[in-house]
């Protein structure tokens, strides 16, 4: 088996060292000003409030041990993959080392629309057909308070003692008892460097009339809502309400309305930049690194001159699974510091475990210095983290952003 993929020199690093004035994420929520408060306050602001309101049904029997298996939905592009043997190396070596089979889907296209496939088996206390979901961290609080997650066996956890300390409490999860962050990452603006020679350094720039019928914008909404709020002077971390958040929901409007965005879509927009339908996208940090990796040098990602959004990914157990054990184990499994930097080394986002960035040193030097994986106080400065939005807030602008996108 060879080497699991690793990028490139990255023209992404690059841009975003020279830069030293804007920066950093990939799908996210919350709280607290962002400014140059370095990884740990940025990070720790990364949830939503929300009490939970009990289980969704009674305790269900773990088959962990009479049934070898643990099944595991996530995102595209977000996991280890070896294209020549068509395999996860790190999947295969967990089965190895523990005997248990994992069945992974790619199964999440964007949070709202997985959530809807789900949430009536949740309510009802079902088995979803998946041990493992990941999901960004305004969602994660959501399944939180509504009881549709199981609470964790730290004891079958040991390794979680090496998630970052500015992430094993926060807001929508006191102490972690329900969730653990997978990675963190950046939303900003990605382009084909032939199609597109002068780059886009602004949202306002994705509106220009050659790139009409060429544009991609996020389905999540703190991304692409975001990302035209900071364009617009918001400082989506503080203090705003409906006029900040329906003026950039106006321009969005407009620019579905007249043809110059393509399409709205989660993780699939990378194929659109792949066949050449897109030219210019809001897009996440590490699915365009990997894009340049698999298919040539053919994009750059940057940070709005305004600013990105930062936003972290959360592992849980679904309250109706029967292999709680199992999954805690490829839990587990997934926090050592070797494994995780062969993780963050594939997929190339903020990685969230202690000990991590040193275990980089021998697995990728050229790696360990990379400010998308372990960024530092400059690339920081230039991300903000959405705010924390109250239930009702969440429920007004979600279906008004839905309406707009045409869902």
């Amino acid at each position: 088996m060879r080497p699991p993929r690793r990028p490139p020199a990255d023209p992404v690093v690059a841009a975003l060292v020279r830069a030293q004035s804007a920066r950093v994420s990939r799908r996210s929520v919350l709280a607290a000003g962002a400014g140059s408060a370095g990884l740990a306050a940025l990070l720790a602001a990364c949830g939503t409030g929300g009490t939970p309101s009990g289980q969704a049904s009674g305790p269900v029997e773990d088959r962990s041990e009479q049934e070898k298996l643990v099944r595991w939905a996530n995102w595209t592009l977000y996991l280890d993959y070896d294209e020549e043997a068509q395999s996860y190396p790190t999947l295969e070596r967990f089965t190895e080392e523990t005997g248990i089979e994992v069945d992974y889907a790619e199964d999440i296209e964007d949070n709202d629309a997985y959530y809807g496939k789900i949430q009536g088996q949740l309510a009802n206390g079902q088995d979803i057909g998946q041990d493992l979901i990941t999901l960004t961290d305004w969602m994660a609080a959501r399944l939180i308070r509504l009881g549709y997650t199981q609470e964790l066996d730290k004891a079958n956890i040991p390794n979680a003692a090496n998630l970052l300390a500015s992430l094993q409490d926060v807001s929508f999860d006191p102490g972690r008892a329900h969730s653990l962050t997978w990675q963190s990452g950046l939303g900003g603006l990605a382009w084909n460097k032939a199609q597109v020679p002068n780059g886009v350094r602004t949202v306002s720039d994705l509106w220009a009339p050659e790139l009409k019928g060429r544009v991609e914008v996020l389905s999540e909404m703190r991304d692409t809502v975001g990302l035209i709020m900071l364009d617009q002077g918001v400082d989506v971390a503080g203090d705003w309400g409906d006029d900040e958040f329906f003026a950039a929901l106006d321009v969005l409007e407009q620019q579905i309305a007249s043809g110059q965005i393509r399409q709205v879509k989660g993780n699939s927009y990378a194929e659109d930049l792949v066949s050449g339908d897109a030219l210019a996208v809001i897009g996440w940090s590490g699915d365009i690194t990997v894009l340049n990796f698999e298919n040539g040098e053919n994009w750059e990602f940057a940070l709005p001159e305004a600013g990105g959004t930062l936003w972290s990914d959360n592992l849980m157990i679904p309250v109706g699974s029967p292999h709680k054990a199992n999954a805690e184990a490829l839990m587990d499994y997934y926090y050592d510091p070797e494994v995780a930097a062969e993780v963050a080394a594939y997929v190339n986002y903020i990685c969230p475990v202690e000990g991590a960035r040193e275990a980089m040193e021998a697995f990728d030097p050229s790696l360990v210095d990379n400010p998308l994986i372990f960024p530092d106080d400059a690339t920081l400065s230039r991300a903000k983290v959405f705010r924390a939005l109250s239930p009702d807030e969440e429920t007004t602008y979600n279906d008004a952003f839905q309406s707009v996108i045409g869902n």
